[in-house]
């Protein structure tokens, strides 16, 4: 089963992160529509942002690093859980996915990130 955390505790996750891999940079990959990256998006602040619609990740798995920690990131939570568990299964050993997707991360991790 793939772990959930919410965005407001994103920075503990990172920390957790850093503890298990130092100088491993985490990734946050956004698997949401373009229209929607485009009207709503986070900023990279101790990871790096990956934007890859959900519909694009099998054919292009290869391009998602293997040896870093992920959280799948969308609108809710919904898609995001399913990439994840995806990921998982493909053998992806740290990833989560970030409960209540972009709009939990604009009520309670930065208020400017636009919701929709």
């Amino acid at each position: 089963m793939v772990p959930h955390i919410r965005p407001a505790l994103l920075d503990q996750w990172l920390q957790h992160c850093a503890q298990q891999a130092p100088g491993v940079t985490p990734i946050v990959l956004d698997v949401r529509e373009p229209w929607e990256f485009a009207t709503a998006s986070v900023k990279p602040q101790g990871f790096e942002l990956k934007h890859m619609p959900m519909a694009s990740i099998p054919g292009r798995l290869h391009e998602i690093p293997r040896d870093r920690p992920i959280a799948c990131l969308c609108h809710h939570g919904g898609r995001s859980a399913q990439v994840a568990a995806f990921l998982h299964r493909q053998g992806y050993a740290d990833v989560v996915n970030i409960a209540g997707g972009i709009h939990a991360w604009a009520v309670e991790r930065d208020p400017s990130v636009p919701q929709y």
